[in-house]
């Protein structure tokens, strides 16, 4: 009787646990459903934590990643952890990651090369006028689309760096003149013929290596945006930055097509919505921020701000006219020209 009764109590205790077991492995199977549903995308960026556009970078995923509630989640990849700047496009295209930031003017015409237009010196008057051309025009939403065809990429948010202008190290940049023997750094192709028409010795540097060659005097010159005197501390070397601004840089958030296509329609469409709002935020934003920077740098680093006016603007618009624009004609197709000049500004 004694092994009798603990045979059943071992029995019960078989039937008890077979029971439990049962129980977690049904718990075990909906916790491993609820996490099969969060979608995680990788969204990768070359600028530092201090740039503008970083600044709505992360602002863009932690939106994301409210509204996600669990079920799609975008995590951070700053200062070019995962790709740098040359690399982010054939990353995206590949699906090495699923977003990523391009400079446009830096990235893209190296798949489509009439994409320079968008850096051409005074072809737009904004970042609006820039993105209305690729939209709303013919020649510009054609090229918008072979772009983003032959890279596998979709438009998820704008996210602008800033208008682009000429900074020194050593130079007032106030004619000319004040540019022969200047030593610059070429980050894009259409900067090469401004350079050689002011008989500026140039050299191909990616922006990782900016500072170190402004310490070592390896150049003294870079176009940028005002953002980049900050979020990289170029202030540190460079003193004197002109107006006008040449060009506006515009950057986009873009996602792989077959991930974002991928995403139930609902997230999708609250990705894209995310990008809308704050897209438009930084858009609003940026030119204020720019200003914001060049008021730093004179009134906290020293720098000086050239503004080129009367004879000097005149003979510099001059020079644009008749050396620059001749080059750079040859990177960007007829037509292509021809729409962006006669598209009016919004």
């Amino acid at each position: 009787m004694k092994f009798k009764s603990q045979t059943g109590w071992y029995q019960g205790r078989k039937t008890l646990a077979a029971a439990c077991l049962g129980v977690l492995t049904m718990v075990g199977n909906a916790t491993q459903d609820v996490l099969a549903e969060e979608i995680v995308g990788r969204l990768s960026y070359h600028w530092g934590p201090s740039h503008t556009a970083a600044g709505w970078a992360v602002k863009f995923a932690d939106e994301v990643n409210r509204r996600g509630e669990g079920r799609l989640r975008i995590d951070v990849y700053p200062q070019g952890q995962l790709f740098g700047i040359k690399e982010i496009v054939g990353a995206l295209k590949a699906g090495s990651v699923e977003m990523g930031a391009i400079i446009g003017i830096v990235g893209f015409p190296t798949v489509v090369k009439d994409f320079n237009i968008a850096s051409f010196p005074g072809m737009f008057e904004s970042l609006e006028h820039q993105r209305s051309f690729f939209q709303n025009t013919p020649e510009g939403r054609a090229l918008w689309d072979e772009t983003v065809t032959k890279t596998n990429t979709s438009l998820v948010m704008y996210d602008p760096v800033g208008p682009v202008l000429t900074c020194s190290v050593t130079s007032k940049l106030d004619s000319i003149e004040s540019y022969k023997g200047l030593k610059a750094r070429r980050l894009f192709g259409t900067e090469k013929p401004l350079w050689k028409a002011l008989k500026v010795d140039y050299q191909k540097l990616g922006t990782k290596g900016v500072y170190t060659a402004l310490q070592t005097g390896m150049v003294d010159t870079v176009n940028t945006v005002p953002n980049g005197l900050r979020a990289y501390s170029w202030w540190e070397f460079i003193k004197y930055c002109q107006l006008p601004y040449q060009s506006y840089a515009d950057a986009y958030l873009m996602a792989n097509s077959d991930w974002l296509n991928s995403l139930p329609e609902d997230l999708r469409q609250m990705l894209l919505e995310v990008g809308r709002e704050i897209g438009d935020a930084a858009t609003a934003g940026i030119m204020d921020a720019s200003a914001d920077v060049l008021d730093e740098f004179t009134s906290q680093h020293g720098g000086t701000v050239t503004i080129l006016q009367g004879d000097a603007k005149a003979e510099f618009d001059q020079m644009l006219s008749d050396k620059v624009f001749p080059e750079l004609s040859k990177m960007v197709s007829p037509a292509v020209i021809e729409a962006a000049q006669n598209h009016p500004a919004p």
